[in-house]
């Protein structure tokens, strides 16, 4: 790595350790995934932190729900996502957990210094109780219809309708979510965070940014136009998180320590690999690039960088923002059978061709994905299968059945068409178009199968074994490229590849490279088509 080169922090969302993973998440995680494994064949420095986020009203109301400890069930759920992210060959160096001494000490570190600055301060507020449960009632535990558009059954803090945020108090006709029971109000002490102070610096930072996606920037400049409210920052026992320091009877809301995790993770991360972790917070020699969906943008582009800004850490340099995934054009329900978790998923069929047609469909923008199960059949069995894999296999095939294993020198026409391509595949990589990037590698190799066949090197080697060692070694070399270019996507086909090109961690220096004199290994299918694909829909609603 340059000297001067920055190191890179890429983070996705943390998942919550209340329910299984399934394949609208696993969007983020591939999104990230491929981002993260293009800049390490580039040969960036980079660590991809994560974590499960562990805390909240919901975790403790599940596991009193199942006769178990909070710590039982995140225990349960952390098991059980590590092992479907393994899966689906998601590459974290550091998967941690917000229930971490590390959490603690940097939840307690960023209060006391915007407590210190006087950017928080106690206010008596009304909020939502049930006398039913006796209990305070979180955001997610009140439904009621939103206060700005009118959308019904909507959860306490935001709607997912139109995006507005408010207070379990705003709603109208609220109910209980536990018992069903119609909320009073009650009078308690909370801590709240001066997110209004921050207004003009939440304005510069963002016009300053040309990474951000400008729709994005676009939403939370006038969100910030429309008046930034102070943020209530701590939960009324009973809650399972952390309690706030110097007051055992509130305890940080779990959006305060949940982005927090970021840097737990990170400070995981370096204690185990001796890395420094002011190298990435606090230092300009770090660069941080967060993963999201859009349904969290109004956290991740207002509260989080203002914690940051107030407690003297780092900004983000850049947050992607993605949309969600539909089924068969459906929001996913266990009712419908769209509700697909990752586990049933990778019980079925393989998880390479989930991250293939994920990245087929990913682009820049925040345009939801729809994972229609008879088109994703078909791009599998037509590009995977039948345009990339079918040009490997008759290819190395060819070379080692007809001309002892042994590749040739290629034809201008292999440097004429990469020289072409791969800038623009790779710029598209960079800049997280993986659709692009997708599409302009199925270029290369619909191109090198219509040059196959106008060649014909099965009837050439007849007359002239040379020439047919001249076009086949261009298709060699052509999928030793593609092969690169894939890494990111589908690493665990590739990696397969290059056991049959008889290579071993090829990287992006290898593209155009002449390989003339090398011998393959035994070639075999790299992809098996999809015939029948039946998902009943596991999970929870």
């Amino acid at each position: 790595m340059n000297k001067k080169e920055k190191k890179i922090l890429v983070t996705s969302a943390l998942p919550y350790a209340n329910g299984p993973i399934h394949i609208g998440h696993l969007v983020e995680y591939i999104q990230t995934d491929i981002y993260v494994r293009f800049l390490r064949l580039s040969g960036k420095k980079i660590i991809y932190c994560c974590a499960d986020d562990t805390h909240g009203a919901p975790i403790q109301i599940n596991a009193s729900k199942q006769g178990i400890s909070p710590e039982e069930l995140i225990a349960h759920y952390y098991k059980e996502h590590t092992e479907d992210f393994e899966k689906f060959y998601i590459s974290f160096d550091s998967y941690y957990s917000t229930n971490s001494p590390e959490n603690k000490k940097f939840s307690d570190l960023i209060f006391s210094r915007l407590k210190d600055k006087g950017d928080i301060y106690l206010k008596r507020v009304e909020l939502t109780y049930c006398p039913q449960c006796q209990r305070f009632l979180p955001d997610r535990y009140v439904k009621g219809v939103c206060p700005r558009c009118g959308a019904s059954d909507q959860y306490g803090d935001n709607c997912e309708v139109c995006n507005a945020t408010y207070a379990t108090t705003d709603l109208a006709n609220a109910y209980c979510v536990i018992c069903q029971a119609s909320p009073i109000r009650k009078k308690s002490d909370h801590y709240f965070f001066r997110l209004s102070n921050y207004t003009d610096r939440l304005q510069a930072w963002l016009n300053g940014n040309n990474q951000l996606q400008e729709e994005i920037k676009n939403y939370i400049l006038k969100w910030i136009e429309a008046g930034l409210k102070d943020w209530d920052i701590t939960r009324d026992a009973p809650y399972f998180g952390f309690q706030i320091l110097d007051d055992p009877n509130k305890y940080y809301y779990v959006w305060l320590d949940a982005p927090i995790g970021y840097m737990a993770s990170t400070q995981n991360y370096c204690q185990k690999h001796g890395d420094d972790f002011d190298s990435y917070w606090l230092n300009d020699t770090g660069k941080i690039i967060h993963f999201i969906g859009k349904d969290i943008i109004y956290f991740h582009f207002l509260f989080w960088p203002a914690m940051l800004m107030g407690s003297g850490f780092r900004l983000p340099d850049n947050i992607v923002v993605h949309g969600f995934l539909t089924v068969n054009k459906q929001k996913m329900s266990k009712s419908r059978g769209t509700f697909i978790t990752a586990r049933e998923y990778w019980q079925k069929t393989n998880p390479s061709y989930l991250r293939f047609y994920l990245a087929f469909n990913l682009s820049r923008n925040i345009t939801d994905i729809d994972f229609d199960l008879n088109d994703f059949k078909d791009r599998i069995n037509s590009e995977l299968l039948g345009n990339f894999a079918n040009l490997a296999n008759r290819s190395l095939n060819f070379l080692k059945n007809k001309l002892g294993g042994k590749i040739g020198v290629p034809e201008d026409e292999y440097y004429t068409l990469v020289q072409q391509k791969i800038p623009l595949i790779l710029k598209a990589y960079e800049n997280c178009e993986f659709r692009a990037a997708i599409r302009g590698i199925l270029d290369i190799s619909d191109f090198a199968n219509k040059y196959l066949q106008r060649r014909e090197p099965w009837k050439v080697i007849k007359e002239s074994p040379e020439e047919a060692g001249r076009i086949i070694s261009t298709c060699v070399h052509w999928v030793r490229d593609l092969e690169i270019l894939l890494k990111p996507v589908i690493p665990m086909i590739c990696q397969e590849l290059e056991t049959q090109l008889n290579v071993s961690e090829l990287t992006l220096q290898d593209l155009e490279k002449n390989i003339a004199g090398h011998s393959i290994g035994q070639p075999k299918p790299l992809v098996q088509r999809i015939e029948h694909l039946d998902f009943v829909g596991q999970g929870i609603d």
